[in-house]
């Protein structure tokens, strides 16, 4: 079976863990080379050690214009220009508007926004060397819906969404094709303070609260859904796919399951 990534240099950020890290095993095993970019050291080490000779680690501070710069030429030096960018590196912080420092909002904005920015300024070059690209910014189904007690998170994948739209207006005539995924979940690691705070302030409430939505599907996202729709966008496949929301989440925000309603 033909490999989907055979020969594709990739760059994917944030790629230490969680949906980062099921993309770069996905990545290599459809065929491609990747550069494990992401600030967690000694975890994103592990990972490109692991795979071999298809990843190398980098340090990068996606803030940061020199280490986006050294990302690439790091990743040209090991294994050619890049032709796929996956932005997955992300931020969160859980409180109430009126509450949030700015501080904090900047600091969501600055990785999960700016950051994106700053990789698409950085591999235009190498992309248009090679006659065209693929970029796949990686949003939330917060990118999608509204929510309380993550409207810092929200504004910056919202904004993300948008990025995507312009860029690929901008970048088309080049090639470069960008679009955004819109998972319904993501890493653990970085939501787990924040469900046992959750959990903390559930415990004494006693007015019943309204209902969680209920979804269609009879089990929850896992991290290898969100990297094979990366996987896709990243491929020939979509070749003519560029400014959508791909939203991976089981049809989680398309609407609501009514209880006692008919169903197929």
């Amino acid at each position: 079976m033909t490999q989907r990534l055979n020969g594709t240099v990739a760059i994917i950020t944030g790629a230490a863990r969680g949906t980062g890290e099921a993309t770069v095993r996905r990545f290599v095993e459809e065929g491609a080379r990747v550069l494990v970019a992401d600030v967690l050291d000694e975890q994103g080490r592990a990972v490109a050690a692991e795979l071999g000779d298809q990843a190398a680690y980098h340090h990068l501070d996606v803030t940061e214009p020199d280490d986006w710069a050294d990302a690439v030429h790091a990743a040209i030096e090991q294994f050619g220009d890049p032709s796929v960018l996956v932005n997955n590196a992300a931020i969160l912080d859980v409180g109430s508007i009126a509450a949030m420092d700015p501080a904090v909002l900047t600091s969501i904005v600055a990785v999960n926004q700016i950051g994106p920015y700053l990789g698409i300024q950085a591999v235009i070059d190498p992309m248009k060397r090679l006659g065209g690209g693929s970029i796949v910014n990686v949003a939330s189904i917060d990118a999608i819906e509204g929510s309380n007690g993550v409207a810092a998170y929200t504004s910056s994948k919202w904004g993300l969404r948008g990025l995507s739209k312009a860029a690929a207006v901008e970048l088309g005539r080049a090639g470069i094709r960008v679009n955004t995924v819109c998972p319904g979940g993501g890493s653990s690691e970085m939501t787990a303070p924040f469900v046992a705070e959750a959990m903390d302030r559930l415990k004494d409430r006693t007015e019943r609260l309204p209902d969680r939505p209920i979804s269609p599907f009879h089990r929850r996202g896992e991290l290898a859904d969100y990297a094979n729709a990366i996987v896709w966008l990243a491929s020939n496949e979509s070749s003519y796919v560029s400014g959508t929301d791909l939203v991976v989440d089981g049809a989680f925000t398309a609407g609501k399951v009514e209880p006692g309603a008919p169903f197929s």
